[in-house]
């Protein structure tokens, strides 16, 4: 199963979920996702994935290039920002070593994914040059690993209260204050935290 293959274009197509965001109820079982908030990059009968947008990872993106070998340790000290500041996220617990970006549409390879009209997932190095020699998208994040689940298991979730669902938007999703991307994006759907237990699955 590839749930990366084919053109995922589009959210919520059919009452699936991609370009949505799913935020974590309080009554979340597994710790690894309390109080997250994950981005759907693709969602069909086959299953789902996406990546966790608020847990960030200790390693710094200059020292990642140079364990990738892009650039030694002195070209990775004079990377200038944005790519300097690009913080590395906790994808999921699914295939930890690999990295995807999700980025806007302004940039584009072979291997870019559309998720949704300005939003692209592209999980090649390719785009980790062109990031740090400024070439690479107005708008990035980069996650290392990803959430995955199989057919029907998301839904079930969902039913069970585990999660909640609204639609994404780009703000939301690359601003750079990671620390309350929860209750923020709970309050922009009109929910107390405070109230939450009592909420309904979806928004």
């Amino acid at each position: 199963m590839d749930l990366l293959s084919g053109n995922n274009t589009a959210a919520a197509r059919g009452g699936f979920l991609e370009d949505h965001f799913l935020i974590a109820m309080p009554g979340m079982q597994d710790e690894r996702f309390a109080r997250s908030v994950i981005y759907v990059c693709a969602h069909s009968e086959e299953g789902a994935m996406g990546l966790i947008i608020n847990q960030t990872q200790k390693i710094l993106f200059p020292d990642l290039l140079v364990q990738l070998g892009i650039m030694d340790e002195q070209e990775a000290i004079r990377l200038p920002p944005p790519a300097c500041d690009l913080v590395i996220r906790n994808g999921g617990p699914v295939d930890r070593s690999r990295g995807f970006v999700l980025h806007s549409g302004d940039y584009r390879v072979e291997s870019s994914l559309s998720v949704a009209d300005n939003i692209c997932l592209t999980a090649t190095v390719d785009i980790l040059r062109a990031i740090s020699n400024g070439r690479g998208p107005s708008r990035a994040l980069m996650a290392l690993g990803y959430s995955g689940w199989d057919a029907g298991q998301l839904e079930s979730e969902i039913a069970q209260n585990g999660w909640l669902t609204c639609p994404a938007t780009s703000e939301l999703l690359f601003d750079m204050d990671i620390e309350s991307k929860y209750e923020r994006i709970l309050a922009a759907i009109g929910i107390d935290i405070a109230h939450l237990s009592a909420s309904a699955g979806h928004a």
